[in-house]
């Protein structure tokens, strides 16, 4: 499948940053100039000495050769991880064995290496990964989840009022209101513990404010709120599926509940979203064996990068457990049983078409869903209009690109690697049009990350 100790690629490397300045500060100590000492092991394991503005010498060290993921250590006070000085070094080692030659790590180097490598050694979990623990009193457990019940129910009968109120008072006067209104019913679902509700409030409070015809978009949002609040209020008729499914969406904790699903896995493409409190890493997957894309998330701290870290392109042998609930894409990982290594594996693609009927067929299950994971084959960004979309190389049909894919530098990027020919593209597909996350060039060639 893969090989241990083959050089990632540039992207790859940047794919690590947590930020577009740690990106930035990274391409600036990817070269010869500030480094000394700079070598590696050949199985992944990379070091050396960063010359600062100061003067100061940074003892730099980085291994991606481990199957619980890469790792760093700098002795520079940054608390971004990977900091930009270990983004430099596995730029240099990116470009090839002239800049980073195979060496004998020096002392703090091999202690480092020497102590990841004892603590990564996989273990066999003895239950399913992520699952959860039993409660250690299930009565008490019972009345907890039965009494958020009650709040739940509270809160989405108080939404659904003021949705009510909203509408009788017209939109005209939705922008004057300013986003205090949302703000206030956003707070008033986190008190009924209804996380997935305050979610969806403040996504309704920045359409106002998002340019022409908003208030059709503002409509669509608010029955959707409607839908999902009656749909709690009556969720003791729903299908089982479907229950599950409005039981997620509201934000109520699950835990893994599919068998472990051992399989060579490919990384889609990893992107970070952030707000005030939290950022969150989404990682797409796909099984060569099973066919599967699964989801993966993590979390970290506003303004630090999650824990795990899969640049695209490369794949990892390991084992994943599902989520409940119908089209659930989200999964855990389990055991890794090989490091992520680049590999020649590219998932199978659809047309524009096709894509656009999985969407729709996804939707049945999940009425919420924004979008869902999707891979082009033989697709040419072109120009259409103002904007831009993907067409198919082989019929007369395209499929816009969202307005967030239209504003990054991933657009170029994407455009510069098809050259006008097609390519094999993955990205996300919804109401909105779809966002490129990945191409792959005709022929050979790595992944390209855009995000």
């Amino acid at each position: 499948m893969t090989q241990q100790g083959v050089r990632w690629t540039a992207d790859q490397v940047l794919a690590l940053a947590s930020d577009a300045a740690s990106r930035e500060a990274g391409r600036g100590l990817g070269v010869a100039g500030p480094w000394s000492g700079a070598a590696g092991s050949g199985d992944g394991a990379v070091w050396g000495l960063c010359e600062g503005s100061g003067g100061e010498r940074y003892r730099t060290v980085a291994d991606v050769a481990e199957a619980s993921g890469p790792a760093y250590r700098c002795s520079c006070p940054s608390r971004k991880v990977p900091c930009k000085h270990a983004l430099g070094l596995l730029l240099l080692w990116a470009g090839g064995e002239s800049a980073v030659p195979r060496g004998q790590p020096p002392d703090w180097a091999e202690r480092w290496i020497a102590a990841r490598r004892g603590r990564a050694e996989p273990e066999r979990p003895a239950e399913a990964p992520g699952a959860a623990s039993p409660p250690a009193d299930p009565q008490a457990a019972r009345r907890r989840a039965e009494r958020r019940a009650e709040r739940i129910t509270a809160g989405a009968t108080e939404l659904e009022q003021r949705l009510a109120d909203l509408l009788r008072g017209g939109l005209a006067g939705v922008q004057q209101a300013g986003y205090g209104l949302w703000e206030e019913t956003a707070a008033r679902m986190v008190d009924a513990q209804a996380p997935g509700l305050a979610a969806r409030v403040r996504e309704a409070a920045a359409i106002p404010s998002s340019g022409s015809g908003w208030p059709a978009r503002l409509l669509e949002e608010c029955a959707l709120l409607h839908l999902l609040g009656r749909g709690w209020l009556h969720r003791e008729e729903l299908p089982d599926a479907l229950a599950a499914t409005v039981r997620s969406r509201i934000g109520l904790p699950a835990a893994p509940d599919g068998p472990p699903l051992r399989d060579d896995w490919l990384v889609l493409a990893q992107y970070d979203t952030a707000d005030s409190r939290l950022t969150t890493r989404r990682v797409w997957l796909y099984g060569a064996r099973s066919q599967r894309t699964v989801l993966l998330l993590s979390y970290g701290a506003a303004g630090r990068a999650p824990d795990l870290a899969l640049p695209p392109g490369l794949a990892l042998e390991a084992e994943v457990s599902a989520y409940p609930g119908p089209g659930q894409w989200r999964a855990a990982l389990g055991e890794r049983f090989a490091p992520p290594a680049r590999t020649s594996i590219r998932p199978p693609g659809l047309t524009t078409a096709q894509a656009a009927a999985r969407y729709g067929d996804a939707l049945r299950d999940d009425p919420w869903l924004d979008a869902v994971p999707v891979t082009l084959d033989r697709v040419v960004p072109a120009p259409d209009g103002d904007s831009w979309q993907v067409a198919d190389a082989d019929a007369d049909a395209a499929l816009p690109l969202t307005a967030a894919a239209r504003a990054r530098p991933g657009l170029w990027r994407l455009v510069a690697v098809s050259g006008g020919g097609p390519v094999k593209v993955f990205g996300e597909l919804g109401h909105q049009g779809f966002t490129p996350l990945t191409v792959w060039p005709a022929g050979e060639g790595p992944a390209v990350p855009l995000c």
